[in-house]
């Protein structure tokens, strides 16, 4: 018997299977006829159907297709001990009036043939994945099975008119993602550009990163004074989806280049719970909980709690960060429709030695290019950019008896950060070898009120059966912060060894205040999506947001009716592939995007092209996707590298300045099971950003880029062991940095460069693993940024991490 494979699965098999499994895909085939007549262990937990249907399979190296409608909301017991393929097939979907057919290399599920007059009986149900998709934790896959990140409309991967990456538990789990960094480099077509060792920026398709949403509500992030959002700690996921290209229907003001949707972990209905423990290079420890479960007899109330805490140290000297994360959530049924689900969570990053603006200079006193040592921290012992998240959120669903669905979302987050901040940002005399220090302290937090409202459900129209959602939303961002830029340094002294500053240098007296920060963003909006099935292969989308925008305080700034219009279209071409297009509009004001006068620029707009097609194999267990994309955009925030390279105005620090420009290009990606066992996620991007005059932008951002990451869990007497790797690449990369002593442009760039990945992890018992991570495996020396400040930032070295998991 063979195992299917798609002509795809099939073409990247050799490339995927030399970077970490050349021969485990034959092994896999030559086993799939011995373990199906065989008795087999299995150790699967209570959880939902879907869940433990796809624990089943890997465990048991067999397909196995099953149609969402008969396995949504019904739960499992799971399955223990030794059973032949069919029989604990047969244990597990009896008692919920499911069977399994023979089908080829594998198996189907259907239901059952009723032997009586009454219906078929299933057990009880839940609301349908609180309406942001499929849950991914349990499902050991490595694609999602449904999203909503796109139109608010649950649709899979296939069904979306759109690209999007997601990164799931099972990968997170994999590969040891506990930073949204770490996730961000796995993600396909998303560079990550570190500014120093607090702040990040993350870009696709030529465009920083500014959208971030959480279970699907916006906020825009303080990407000047960073509060938190990029050192989000995953403890407390279930997965990240990331929307490639402009999404304004259901984030209003955003950016063109891709959305940070983070879906937190939701209560099990059966208790669970996992306790973690793990050491890594340069003094990295971690520890996390996870309890979840049932709260009432009936299970009718379900909790669940998340505590993780980090203590890591870093190849740069000096450097500490402590990273404390707590989450609680409640779900409860207040009648067989209605969910209600509150909870809160809280993260605080407390480093030390923090470099600020890169972690060292590129250039002398006399503006000669210079290297240091990859470990050089250009930080006070000092200086910290203390930054914490806080949120308490709440939502209520209702299943109505027609098919429709009412949501309601309330959100309220306070991001704060204290930062007293000393570096050696200018490079030494030749003659002396000394420099000095510079040092500023900001404070401040934003507080987010956010609501959101809508329907969604089934309608008819000339014979077929379409769907609409309908809904409104609003929200308020108040940022107060005050800026010290007068600090007196003890004697006045603040002169060092540049070649051998170890961070001692007493911290400064701040003084008063030189810069207070007061401003509100409110927004609100109305919005709809209406997807007309308008053949069995043809459907349509279309939407639009009507914004209202409006900044006041320091900086003044409205738009009011603005319409944000959505086209999509999406034809099954077969039972596999589907074709699409999109067009969406862009339109972001630029809070905090100032040129060299302090006036903020006007806002982004533009418009955002994408045609494609789409693949889904194995009921939905491999997805794959080609896209071509092109962007228009006025006003653009470019730096104003002449002006950075030494600022002027206390007040303006880093200014910008706005052009015209267009990116173009494509983008391929796989996720999912290639074979039993075999998760894989890969993905190619090539783009280009071209300004006014042709000249290419964004060139830090490469050209091309090429990831893959996949793992294997064996079968027979290596069954209890998993073992993967990957890797991305990514073309050469440049910035054109102004040299203010010699006045004059120079360029820098990183030449193309590979970082390579590999993973095991081995069931020690059936409640016991231990998962060894080794990142950077050949030690490949790299930045991750150029020319911020006329400053540079080396990727991270060789380093390993050794993780044990307890489950109970």
């Amino acid at each position: 018997m063979h195992i299917r494979l798609t002509p795809l699965a099939s073409a990247l098999r050799s490339v995927l299977l030399g970077l970490t499994l050349t021969a485990t895909g034959s092994l896999a085939q030559a086993a799939t006829v011995s373990t199906q007549s065989q008795s087999q262990s299995f150790t699967i937990a209570p959880a939902s159907l879907d869940q433990v249907l796809g624990s089943f399979g890997q465990q048991a190296g067999v397909m196995i297709a099953v149609d969402s409608a008969l396995t949504t909301g019904v739960q499992s017991n799971g399955l223990n001990g030794q059973f032949v393929v069919a029989d604990g097939l047969e244990q597990l979907l009896a008692p919920v009036g499911l069977q399994a057919i023979s089908e080829g290399a594998g198996y189907r599920v259907i239901a059952k043939p009723s032997l009586g007059d009454g219906p078929l009986q299933l057990q009880s149900t839940q609301v349908t994945s609180n309406q942001l998709g499929t849950i991914t934790e349990g499902s050991g896959s490595y694609t999602p099975g449904t999203i909503a990140t796109a139109t608010r409309m649950v649709l899979s991967p296939r069904e979306t008119p759109q690209s999007i990456s997601v990164i799931t538990r099972q990968h997170m789990d994999d590969f040891g993602l506990n930073a949204i960094d770490d996730v961000m480099r796995h993600t396909p077509g998303i560079t990550v550009s570190t500014f120093d060792s607090e702040r990040t920026n993350y870009y696709a398709r030529g465009f920083s990163v500014e959208n971030f949403q959480y279970d699907g509500i916006p906020t825009l992030r303080n990407s000047a004074y960073s509060s938190g959002q990029t050192l989000s700690d995953m403890a407390i996921y279930d997965r990240v989806e990331v929307l490639k290209g402009a999404t304004g229907l259901l984030t209003g003001a955003g950016a063109p280049g891709a959305t940070i949707n983070l879906i937190r972990k939701k209560p099990t209905r059966d208790f669970k719970a996992s306790v973690e423990l793990g050491a890594g290079s340069w003094d990295n420890y971690r520890s996390q909980v996870d309890v979840s479960g049932p709260l009432t007899d009936s299970g009718n109330v379900r909790g669940r709690a998340v505590a993780a805490y980090q203590d890591k140290h870093s190849f740069m000297e000096r450097y500490e960060r402590k990273t404390g994360v707590y989450f609680g959530t409640l779900e409860a049924d207040l009648s067989d429709d209605t969910l209600l689900t509150v909870g809160f969570d809280y993260q605080n990053n407390d480093p030390r030695s923090s470099g600020w603006s890169g972690s060292r200079p590129l250039f002398d006193r006399n503006g000669e290019r210079i290297d240091v040592k990859r470990s050089y921290n250009n930080g006070a012992k000092w200086s910290r950019w203390e930054q914490t998240t806080q949120s308490v959120f709440s939502t209520l669903e209702h299943s109505f008896d027609n098919g429709w669905v009412g949501k309601a979302q309330l959100t309220h987050q306070i991001n704060s950060y204290d930062a007293p901040l000393g570096s050696v940002m200018d490079g030494p005399f030749p003659a002396t070898g000394l420099s000095s220090v510079y040092a500023n302290k900001f404070t401040g937090n934003t507080r987010t009120d956010a609501a959101d409202a809508y329907f969604s459900g089934p309608f008819s129209l000339g014979g077929r059966e379409h769907e609409l959602v309908i809904g409104a939303s609003a929200s308020s961002a108040h940022w107060k912060g005050k800026d010290y830029g007068n600090p007196t340094f003890v004697n006045g002294n603040k002169v060092i060894d540049f070649w051998n500053f170890d961070g001692e240098i007493p911290e400064p007296d701040w003084g008063a205040p030189t810069q207070y920060n007061d401003t509100t963003t409110r927004q609100t909006a109305s919005y709809f999506t209406v997807r007309f099935n308008l053949t069995d292969e043809l459907n349509l989308l279309l939407g639009s947001r009507i914004a209202n925008y409006k900044l006041t305080g320091d900086y003044q700034s409205s738009e009011t009716g603005r319409v944000v219009p959505y086209v999509g279209v999406t034809y099954d071409l077969n039972d596999n592939f589907t074709a699409y297009a999109s067009y969406s509009y862009i339109f972001m004001p630029q809070t905090y995007n100032r040129d060299r006068e302090n006036k903020v620029l006007e806002p982004d707009e533009g418009k955002n092209y994408e045609v494609g097609i789409k693949g889904e194999f194995y009921d939905g267990r491999l997805n794959t996707s080609l896209a071509y994309f092109e962007v228009h955009e006025d006003n653009r925030a470019e730096p104003d590298a002449e002006y950075n390279a030494a600022p002027t105005n206390p007040s303006i620090l880093y200014a910008s300045i706005g052009t015209k420009a267009k990116a173009k290009g494509f983008e391929a990606e796989l996720s999912g099971e290639l074979a039993p066992g075999w998760q894989a996620q890969a993905g190619y991007t090539h783009k280009i950003i071209r300004d006014s005059q042709d000249e290419k932008i964004s060139t830090w951002e490469p050209q091309d880029q090429l990831s893959a990451f996949t793992s294997y869990k064996f079968k027979g007497p290596l069954d209890r062991l998993t073992i993967g790797g990957g890797a991305r690449w990514q073309s050469r990369s440049w910035q054109n940095i102004y040299n203010r002593t010699k006045a004059q442009y120079q360029e820098f760039s990183q030449d193309a460069y590979w970082v390579v990945d590999a993973m095991a992890r081995y069931q020690v018992t059936d409640n016991l693993s231990t998962t060894l991570n080794v990142n950077n495996l050949f030690d490949k020396k790299y930045y991750t940024n150029i020319g911020f400040y006329n400053t540079a930032y080396y990727g991270d070295p060789r380093n390993v991490m050794l993780n044990t998991r307890w489950e109970f």
